[in-house]
């Protein structure tokens, strides 16, 4: 009989109970902040149809090339989800009768068969924030400031870069860049960060670009003057897109400054994200410290992905945020230690009072305690080291005087100090 492979399948991680306890306080944090902000409850299927998850409003060439994708046993098409905004925007397109502003948040595994680093795996969780409905930078500057507000509560200081797709585009069309080109240079230039300038003007020069268009990129790039608004202004009269996205990102700024959030909130002119689904404002948050190079949340607006699901041209105002839960977790776990943690409120022992102590654990558990009754029968010395090493606050010790003379006993794990309560072990 061969011997079983007990790894786990690469960019998969298990996590124990006291990471998994960590992930859990993340995402109850996450999602108190999601039901602040006046956002609803949604569940969406993992496995998907293959046609859904490839559709020109999917997440574009790159992502479809890491999906998971099978078949069933009616030899249908099927993938597994890559992300929750796909999805999310199936719901609307078959729910007409959402009353309008509609924002949801969802919590869910999804899967990318892309590669693996530093807070990055293959089934990962992902936080999700979308509304749609809100025409106005009034649903971006909320999404923003929310982002803002969770990671503050999980002590966590971020920068958030944004920019405007249209602004990007309508600054590459002035350069005369090949339609047919256009997503691959906004890719491109989304890279500018990671790989350096040298790295990026190399690969444009590989696209077949004309000389002129790549000087007039070049030139764009290197102007130290291009992170202030004013610097489109004059190209704002010559492109329409380019006039659009800068209003945007004025009216974006505008409520970033009410609410406190210039600082924290940056122009990047060519930050790109690489989804062709967006169409406006773009987003992603960075700690601050680089201690993770990569974000570990992003966004945007993505106007025509419902309607193309409907098969219309009508456009849907929706802009969503997604927040990595497992990439945080990395993040936290890099300034906290990850200690043995328990949620117990009582560990009952029992010494020879099987019965009797788990009439005790019984009652405390109705009366909404949490309570781990000792199941192994460990002698006393083991089971209050246990206790310490697991934190449990409190433990009951009920022996057979304890049983005879109706009370348990109640040591503080912390002080040491023991009490004494009566309990009715005889109903007699």
């Amino acid at each position: 009989m061969r011997k079983m492979d007990y790894q786990n399948v690469k960019g998969t991680q298990d996590y124990l109970s006291n990471a998994e306890g960590v992930k859990r306080d993340i995402k109850r944090t996450l999602e108190d902040v999601f039901i602040q902000y006046g956002c609803k409850p949604l569940e969406t299927p993992i496995l998907n149809y293959t046609d859904l998850l490839a559709s020109k409003y999917g997440g574009g060439s790159e992502i479809l090339e890491e999906m998971y994708t099978l078949t069933d046993r009616g030899k249908r098409e099927l993938a597994l989800r890559y992300d929750l905004t796909i999805p999310f925007a199936k719901v609307v397109a078959m729910n007409p009768t959402i009353r309008l502003p509609f924002k949801r948040y969802e919590i869910g595994k999804v899967f990318r068969d892309g590669p693996v680093k530093e807070g990055r795996f293959r089934e990962f969780t992902q936080c999700d924030v979308d509304v749609v409905g809100v025409e106005s930078q009034l649903a971006e500057a909320e999404l923003m400031i929310m982002a803002l507000d969770a990671f503050r509560k999980l002590d966590l200081k971020v920068t958030i870069q944004y920019n405007n797709r249209k602004l990007l585009v309508g600054m590459l069309e002035i350069f005369e860049t090949d339609p047919e080109e256009m997503n691959k240079v906004v890719l491109i230039l989304d890279k500018l960060e990671k790989v350096g300038l040298e790295a990026v003007l190399s690969e444009l020069g590989d696209q077949g670009l004309s000389r002129s268009t790549l000087e007039s990129i070049r030139k764009f790039l290197i102007d130290k003057s291009n992170s202030s608004f004013t610097y489109f202004e004059s190209y704002s009269k010559q492109n329409e897109l380019v006039n659009q996205g800068l209003n945007e990102l004025k009216e974006l700024e505008d409520y970033l400054g009410l609410l406190g959030a210039s600082t924290q909130c940056v122009f990047n002119p060519f930050l790109a994200r690489g989804l062709e689904i967006y169409t406006g404002t773009i987003y992603e948050i960075f700690l601050s410290d680089q201690s993770i190079k990569s974000s570990i949340g992003s966004g945007g607006r993505y106007d025509n992905a419902i309607g193309g699901f409907i098969g219309t041209n009508d456009k849907f105002s929706t802009v969503g945020i997604s927040f990595g839960l497992d990439v945080i977790y990395t993040a936290l776990s890099k300034s906290i230690t990850i200690t043995e943690r328990s949620n117990v409120d009582y560990y009952v022992i029992p010494l020879k009072t099987q019965k009797e102590s788990l009439l005790v654990a019984s009652y405390l558990r109705n009366q909404g305690y949490k309570v781990e009754y000792e199941l192994m029968n460990k002698k006393l010395g083991k089971a209050l080291e246990k206790a310490n090493k697991e934190n449990i606050p409190n433990v009951i010790i009920i022996g057979e005087d304890e049983v005879r003379n109706n009370r348990i006993t109640i040591k503080n794990m912390d002080s040491g100090e023991e009490r004494f309560e009566s309990f009715q072990f005889d109903n007699k």
